[in-house]
């Protein structure tokens, strides 16, 4: 895998964050062009398709067959074949990326907490570790702006902001909703990539009791639900149950409440 980061003047119409920053390294299918070559064209300029490897010539060429591989296979992000300088651009986010040459440094190990330590009624902590939520291949949010929220017995809960978040994964969920004694009504979304769907695998807070108006709109996920979850490239693991979705990970001690026998913890 390759992380990219986006470039700072490289162009982003959209004004969209890019949701692709680590892609797969395929090996090339070719070595150009293949619709050039049927031509009797040899394109110099060439860009490689870093999710199954296709080769297609660059949009400054005749014909842009990268381009054109993109439109039929949603297929997200190319990096060039040129040796001078590597780069890739997002077809999908419209912004060019560049290679992280040197590792995000991880921080030192953070110290253990305990559940039982966190209070009650919850707490919120702004979070500036990278969270990242995948499903189905496809990456449904990543931020550096989380925040978690804090409740004895419970590992701590994730809040995406909705900027971080693919909003056109999230359909609102056809469910009741849930009251929560301090945060309020809770509405659910369901996650849907192509064919694959995640019922009820998101929820948020659109209209937070008072004391918990910085979560207005923010996003949390059922690690349970999703593909995969990681703080800082940790792999989270699911708190026990169908109804909490606490993120269990290195540094957070239980026991936890959740399952069968912690309902009246």
């Amino acid at each position: 895998m390759t992380r990219w980061t986006p470039r700072p003047d490289g162009g982003r119409p959209s004004g969209r964050h890019c949701f692709h920053t680590w892609t797969a390294d395929p090996s090339p299918l070719t070595g150009t062009c293949t619709a050039c070559a049927a031509r009797g064209r040899a394109p110099a300029d060439l860009l490689l398709c870093l999710t199954c490897g296709h080769v297609g010539c660059h949009d400054g060429s005749p014909g842009a067959h990268a381009t054109a591989h993109f439109d039929s296979s949603a297929h997200p992000v190319a990096r060039t074949l040129a040796g001078d300088r590597t780069w890739a651009w997002c077809y999908e986010d419209e912004m060019y990326l560049d290679p992280l040459e040197r590792p995000v440094p991880r921080l030192a190990p953070r110290p253990p907490e305990s559940v039982w330590d966190y209070p009650r009624p919850p707490v919120m902590r702004e979070d500036d570790r990278e969270v990242r939520v995948e499903w189905a291949g496809q990456v449904v949010a990543e931020t550096r702006g989380a925040v978690r929220v804090l409740e004895t017995s419970h590992p701590p809960v994730f809040y995406i902001p909705p900027r971080d978040v693919r909003a056109e994964l999230l359909f609102p969920a056809i469910a009741e909703r849930t009251w929560c004694e301090w945060k309020g009504s809770a509405r659910y979304w369901d996650v849907i990539v192509g064919d694959a769907v995640r019922a009820r695998a998101a929820w948020s807070y659109p209209r937070p009791e008072p004391g918990y108006a910085l979560l207005a709109g923010f996003l949390a996920f059922y690690p349970s639900r999703m593909g995969r979850c990681t703080v800082d490239g940790e792999e989270v693991r699911a708190q026990n149950g169908d109804f909490y979705g606490g993120w269990i990970t290195a540094e957070v001690r239980g026991p936890f409440k959740g399952a069968p026998g912690t309902r009246w913890w």
